[in-house]
């Protein structure tokens, strides 16, 4: 093979094992979550793990870019089956639609401001560390 291929081949592999990294942290928390009948999900709870072990340098941020940043880049993909699945509860849309896309918003604002600090959080602990 060629020294470019072998190149991409290895990117690949290591965006893979980074997206599996995520997933794998998904599934472990959920089910601690499950397990400990929390009342936060495991994605919420995998969120402040990795914002944990970023903060303490346990994790490099060069460890997980490339696998987040395809998730981030692919999120829409996600969002697709469970807007499809809305469908079967057109009865509850209707009588409190108003309530539910209140509630949409707010937690939508929340979520871009969250994403926001944390970007500007990662991006200048990478500029301090280049410079």
């Amino acid at each position: 093979m060629k020294e470019g291929a072998i190149r991409m081949l290895r990117k690949i592999t290591l965006g893979l094992v980074q997206v599996l990294f995520f997933v794998g942290l998904f599934w472990m928390l959920n089910g601690l979550s499950v397990w400990l009948h929390l009342k936060v999900p495991g994605s919420i709870l995998g969120l402040i793990l990795v914002f944990l072990l970023l903060h303490f340098r346990i994790v490099k941020v060069e460890w997980i870019e490339m696998g987040s940043t395809w998730l981030v880049a692919e999120m829409l993909l996600f969002f697709i089956p469970p807007a499809a699945g809305m469908m079967q509860f057109k009865d509850l849309l209707l009588g409190n639609g108003v309530q539910i896309l209140l509630v949409i918003v707010v937690t939508s604002v929340l979520v871009m401001v969250c994403a926001g600090v944390m970007t500007q959080f990662v991006a200048s602990r990478k500029e301090r560390s280049r410079g």
